[in-house]
């Protein structure tokens, strides 16, 4: 006790600095939470995969700053719309955003490349075109004139190609389809003769309950068997061709990121790069699981998109990129980097990994 008395007295005067010991105030400075961040998303809150990617990535950033900062995260129209979150981190609303580049496609055409591109890059491509092939450099360029500072938080790999009401025997049974489909995919839908309608998670099993839509796309087994989707739809097509490994993102509002010391600077970026490797691995594990109830307990029809099909959409979709790649400069830069980067990739892994999966069977 009388130690004790005797530290606190040399704490309170000042004695301490410099003799290796720490005062208990200093101490209790040093652990004080200084920051209090707001993240908003996209999907429903507590959403499986994706809202529960966006918790964790909260999570990963409090433990890693050892709580100097804390993320309190707001689920679609928890504090914003769904498609509103680009702009509230934008205007400082909230300090970050949890979602996918292709809804900003309204901010700029060149966003589109960032979460994902039909018949594109897998999710380990477009990981290594990220972050060893110039990608995040243009990312960072797109969103400069927001005030936002991109990070890759996620990944789902190859989805599925959707749920439908109705069979695709031929590229016939497409038009006059309204089907949920973002992004470049719901374009190369139109140009089959579809109708592409954009609608937040919340909104999709509802939508195609009611016959407002004749079909949707989403992520796969593990976020459609959490939604119901088997509810609502009967006919489960594969491929995913629109979203062969779909990047989530997490934007900061640059100013906000740039008032952190560095270190907590360095924390918040590469808490997304843990949470996008988990994501992906988290997918991986749960799609497996997923399907096979969907399949065997829910008899949901599983289906692959006739041959001429995926021929005709894989046309189209070449016309629809190349001519968003050709609408500014901004975006021909991107696209140019992008298609140099799936060519080359695809050279590596026609001996690589398609090769293998083909050798086993």
């Amino acid at each position: 006790m009388k130690r004790r008395d005797f530290v606190k007295k040399l704490g309170g005067t000042g004695l301490l600095a410099g003799s290796g010991l720490a005062s208990p105030a200093i101490v209790h400075a040093s652990s004080k939470v200084q920051v209090k961040w707001k993240m908003v998303t996209t999907w429903p809150k507590n959403f499986p995969g994706l809202g529960t990617g966006a918790n964790y990535l909260a999570k990963l950033i409090g433990e890693m700053s050892g709580g100097r900062i804390q993320v309190k995260v707001y689920g679609a129209k928890e504090l914003v719309p769904a498609f509103e979150i680009f702009d509230a981190v934008s205007r400082g609303i909230a300090e970050m955003g949890h979602g996918a580049a292709y809804y900003w496609k309204g901010k700029s055409e060149a966003a589109q490349f960032f979460a994902a591109v039909p018949f594109g890059l897998t999710a380990q491509e477009m990981n290594a075109w990220l972050y060893h092939g110039g990608g995040m450099q243009l990312w960072q360029e797109t969103y400069a004139p927001f005030g936002l500072v991109p990070t890759a938080a996620g990944n789902t790999g190859v989805q599925m190609g959707g749920w439908f009401n109705k069979e695709i025997n031929s590229v016939a049974d497409l038009k006059g389809l309204k089907m949920r489909i973002p992004g470049l995919g719901g374009e190369v839908l139109h140009r089959a003769g579809g109708t592409p309608v954009s609608l937040p998670g919340g909104e999709i099993f509802t939508s195609l309950q009611s016959g407002a839509i004749d079909a949707t796309e989403f992520v796969g087994p593990y976020n459609d068997l959490a939604f119901g989707l088997y509810k609502a739809a009967k006919h489960y097509y594969y491929p995913g061709w629109h979203e062969p490994g779909t990047t989530l993102e997490c934007f900061v509002n640059k100013k906000a990121l740039e008032a952190l010391p560095k270190d907590l600077q360095s924390i918040v970026i590469n808490a997304s790069r843990v949470a996008n490797q988990d994501m992906l691995a988290e997918y991986t594990a749960r799609n497996n699981l997923a399907l096979d109830t969907l399949v065997n307990k829910h008899k949901v029809d599983l289906r692959r998109f006739p041959d001429d099909v995926l021929a005709t959409l894989r046309k189209l979709s070449d016309e629809v990129v190349a001519e968003v790649g050709a609408k500014d400069k901004l975006s021909k830069k991107v696209f140019t980097s992008y298609r140099r980067f799936r060519d080359q990739a695809k050279a590596w892994h026609d001996i690589s990994e398609r090769a293998y999966l083909d050798a086993r069977g």
